[in-house]
């Protein structure tokens, strides 16, 4: 390929990888307001692209297009052949009248559907179709696929199977959806905030799932670690306009500033013209005539150009914090059970001033519960809360919108205050302040019920803060908002001179805010770790690790005598997929050989040159889940 730029790879490459799906000249409205107009783009195979964009742009409107759930006003979407799509909702729409296992195992596909019918079978022992299904599954060679099956199951935490679909919180039904569009296994995946609602141990897990499976991905998220370690291409839509950044969240923010960069340069240039211009037209008016209509022509697209809006990011969040005294928040001997499900177990701590804490542990662990009882919500069963005089708490709640449908946006900040003062002496007034927060004019006297997710947090947010706390509690304050919004709250929390307990399951923004951790294990006790999120979850990964290394030793030596028999054996079907995978590791690992010495041997073309690299990689990860496999069940 000679010397090339790492642009003109990306282009090489792309141009050797089958389009999957195209759109052309897409516009769409809602109701009165513009979403987007006129935007195209492409996804290749094996592409991972994360789109990006403000609250109320049109995201999730998008998705839905691109997934044939809606029709553009103007513009196509072209899918190459019969690509499957499997679109996880933002809120998956299930049926409520269907159990736990007829939605994770609903499909089209005959691999599943076998799967399905098969372990339908195990589970009412139906000795009949247990043998039929048997039949099946090695006609089909879907052992291989059942395995992957049970591993996302059981990552995702999902085994009540009988369960409805309506007894289901919306994080449990978040799961059940996902499982059931990566057992699939579409030809493009699309997700809508994948992260929302699933604990930070399932975070990582589909995010290493994701990173290392070959699927083209098209997806909105807020999360940016994971953005960071899954995609490797970002679409940006700004504007009516879509931008291309091939790399991951890092690459875009640097690649972003300089667009920015290059456009304020752009349009302080278009401002001196301008001026120039205009001086013209008011000295020379009767230089109007027919000679004259390009250069007032010019006036015309140099005033647009000029009027361009750069502030993007300028959304101040500097209100005032109210006075904060010496004491702020003591907790003595705190406990809380519900039945027998015990949270929170004699806890004490004495917070201090300007202190920022994190807290982390799995869903039901009792977090929210603790939040609840520092604000007074829920009463703890034993333990005393000590609140200081000065201590004005703004609290954040998952569940906390609860606006008028019939409200205009303006009205819901008005309610609160018509002026706001802020610490540098300005003040502003309640529609100032929206147009601060991106809520332009004309939607702020639109009605509530017709702002998206994401713009209904940005609005309960704004009113938090315009009450002056100085004791902010924020329980997943990251759900649904966008990631210029999330850029711009680190900010303020960062230099807020108050008290901040935050409740997340974005690792970047814990990471960025928080200054220790109260970590709660589900069993009562939180500890209280002095590090940022990454250190903590580093160091339990170390310490899982150094627990599976003593557990080893004495598993080692009892393999070694050769007449001990172990406590199980293999069934019926591991012994099938042991016999498989061996067949299937030794076949593997022969065209792995073959093509390390076709990469080597210098006759390949450059396309030849990509497809063998690229097949290589895939057998690499296949052979190291195969063997993985293979020697879990041969050590039963």
């Amino acid at each position: 390929m000679g010397s090339l730029s790492l642009a003109e790879i990306a282009i090489f490459v792309e141009k050797n990888m089958t389009p999957f799906l195209q759109a052309e000249n897409l516009s769409k409205r809602f109701g009165e307001q513009l979403l987007f107009d006129n935007i195209s783009f492409t996804i290749f195979e094996h592409q991972k692209i994360a789109l990006i964009a403000r609250n109320g742009t049109g995201k999730t409107t998008l998705m839905e297009l691109l997934a044939g759930n809606d029709t553009p006003e103007s513009g196509q979407i072209t899918r190459t052949g019969d690509i499957r799509i499997g679109y996880l909702k933002q809120i998956p729409d299930l049926d409520e009248n269907n159990t736990v296992f007829e939605a994770v195992f609903q499909s089209g596909d005959i691999i599943v559907e076998t799967i399905r019918n098969f372990e339908e079978a195990l589970r009412l022992n139906h000795k009949d179709e247990i043998t039929k299904y048997t039949e099946l599954m090695e006609r089909h060679h879907a052992w291989d696929y059942e395995v992957k099956v049970k591993q996302i199951l059981t990552q995702l935490k999902i085994t009540n199977y009988d369960q409805r679909i309506a007894e289901l919180s919306g994080g449990q039904r978040k799961r059940v959806a996902l499982a059931n569009v990566l057992i699939n296994e579409p030809d493009l995946l699309m997700l809508d905030e994948p992260t929302n609602h699933l604990d930070l141990e399932m975070i990582e897990w589909l995010e290493n799932y994701l990173e290392k499976t070959k699927i083209t991905l098209f997806m909105v998220t807020h999360d940016r670690y994971f953005l960071d370690r899954v995609c490797n291409e970002i679409l940006e839509m700004e504007g009516n306009t879509i931008y291309r950044y091939r790399g991951n969240y890092s690459y875009f923010l640097e690649k972003r500033q300089d667009r920015m960069d290059s456009t304020a340069a752009v349009v302080e240039k278009a401002k001196n013209l301008l001026r120039t211009e205009l001086e013209w037209s008011r000295r020379m008016p009767q230089a109007r005539g027919h000679k004259s209509k390009y250069r007032m022509d010019r006036v015309d697209e140099l005033k647009i150009k000029a009027s361009q809006n750069l502030n993007v990011d300028n959304i101040e969040l500097s209100m005032n914090s109210s006075r904060i005294g010496n004491k702020i928040l003591d907790l003595y001997h705190i406990s809380k059970s519900y039945d027998s499900l015990c949270l929170i177990k004699d806890f004490s701590y004495k917070f201090q001033r300007f202190e920022k804490v994190g807290i982390v542990g799995k869903n039901g662990t009792g977090k929210s519960t603790f939040l609840n009882i520092v604000t007074g919500n829920v009463e703890a069963d034993s333990g005393t809360v000590e609140i200081g005089q000065t201590i004005r708490f703004g609290y954040y709640q998952q569940t906390g919108i609860e606006f008028d449908p019939g409200d205009k946006v303006i009205d819901v900040v008005q309610k609160i205050a018509e002026v706001i003062n802020f610490e540098d002496g300005r003040k502003l007034t309640a529609s100032q302040l929206l147009t601060t927060f991106l809520f332009p004019p004309d939607t702020q006297y639109s009605f509530v019920e017709k702002l998206s997710g994401g713009e209904k947090r940005r609005l309960y947010l704004c009113t938090i803060l315009m009450t002056n706390p100085n004791f902010l509690i924020l329980d997943e304050p990251t759900n649904d908002l966008d990631i210029m919004t999330l850029a711009v709250l680190e900010e303020y929390l960062r230099v807020f001179q108050g008290c901040v307990i935050i409740v997340s399951h974005d690792r970047y923004f814990m990471d960025k805010i928080v200054d220790h951790l109260f970590v709660f294990d589900g069993e009562g006790t939180i500890k209280d770790f002095p590090g940022s999120y990454t250190i903590w979850r580093n160091k339990q990964l170390d310490d899982e690790e150094l627990e599976k290394k003593k557990l080893r030793k004495p598993e080692a030596k009892e393999t070694s005598k050769p007449i001990k028999l172990k406590e199980r054996k293999l069934t019926f079907n591991e012994k099938k997929e042991l016999e498989l995978l061996e067949k299937d590791i030794e076949a593997f690992e022969i065209e792995k050989a073959q093509i390390n010495d076709d990469l080597n041997s210098g006759t390949l073309t450059s396309i030849e040159l990509q497809e063998k690299s690229t097949r290589f990689s895939l057998i690499s990860d296949i052979l190291e889940e195969k063997e993985m496999r293979w020697l879990e069940l041969s050590e039963i």
